[in-house]
């Protein structure tokens, strides 16, 4: 049975996508941990714009860094899986993202064996552990909420603009449902995690307020919205090879299927 299911060319294509849209969710959430400077990193002057009374630079979390691939991942499934397949990954992917959470609670509660250590010049191992893993509740809560609405947006708005364009315009499907998706996703995380997390949180570090929230929300949301327009050529390129792959009736077929599920 399981030599069927593998030489399947449509089945064995879902497993791949669905493996690598998965991991790329796992590991955003871990990385999201850390805040960088983009000015910084591209060694240019920081932007320092006056935006909602605050001073704007691009300061990111390092998810950004994968977000965007998840959403094209998203489009990419939607075109050939339909609805069901991304619903079916998306509420797949929310479920193994908390399942890591507490695994990684559980392995933070563990105590610490002299042997421990990590790398070179970090004197307290475990510290570094806990801090890396040891995301909050409510960051962890923010980014799922967050990730189920832009997933059930960017569905709704690629099948939307396809079911209008039929199969000409897939930048336009493609992109134009992840630039609307990513600018709910990038303002709700931090709305969550950092303004209403924080509140409810008495003692855990002082809460965000609206404007810090609009303002590192912006800089969020630019980055994924260029970052969208220059992978729509790697999108072109993913769907070539798919269609190479499964061979153009097998690709026709199961755009179709797709197309259909949207009203079942």
């Amino acid at each position: 049975m399981i030599k069927g299911i593998i030489n399947n060319k449509s089945t064995r294509l879902f497993i791949i996508l669905a493996g690598f849209f998965i991991a790329n969710a796992l590991i955003a959430e871990v990385i999201g941990v850390k805040i960088f400077s983009l000015e910084d990193s591209l060694g240019v002057p920081r932007a320092n714009i006056a935006l909602f009374g605050n001073s704007f630079s691009f300061h990111l979390t390092a998810g950004v860094l994968l977000w965007p691939v998840v959403f094209v991942m998203t489009d990419i499934i939607n075109e050939y899986y339909g609805p069901k397949g991304v619903k079916f990954l998306s509420f797949l992917a929310i479920g193994l993202i908390a399942f890591s959470f507490i695994i990684y609670n559980a392995a933070i509660a563990l105590s610490p064996s002299e042997y421990f250590s990590i790398g070179n010049g970090i004197d307290k191992p475990d510290n570094a552990f806990r801090g890396i893993f040891g995301q909050g509740l409510w960051i962890i809560i923010g980014s799922i909420i967050a990730f189920l609405i832009g997933q059930i947006l960017d569905v709704l708005v690629f099948h939307r603009i396809k079911k209008m364009t039929g199969e000409k315009y897939m930048w336009l499907r493609s992109t134009g449902s992840t630039l609307v998706s990513q600018l709910v996703d990038s303002f709700v995380v931090l709305f969550i995690a950092f303004y209403i997390g924080k509140r409810i949180q008495t003692g855990q570090g002082d809460p965000w307020s609206l404007t810090q929230v609009m303002t590192t929300g912006t800089g969020n949301y630019i980055y994924k919205f260029v970052v969208a327009i220059v992978m729509t050529p790697v999108i072109y390129l993913i769907h070539h090879f798919i269609e190479r792959y499964l061979g153009h009736s097998t690709a026709a077929a199961l755009k179709k299927a797709a197309m259909g599920e949207e009203n079942e």
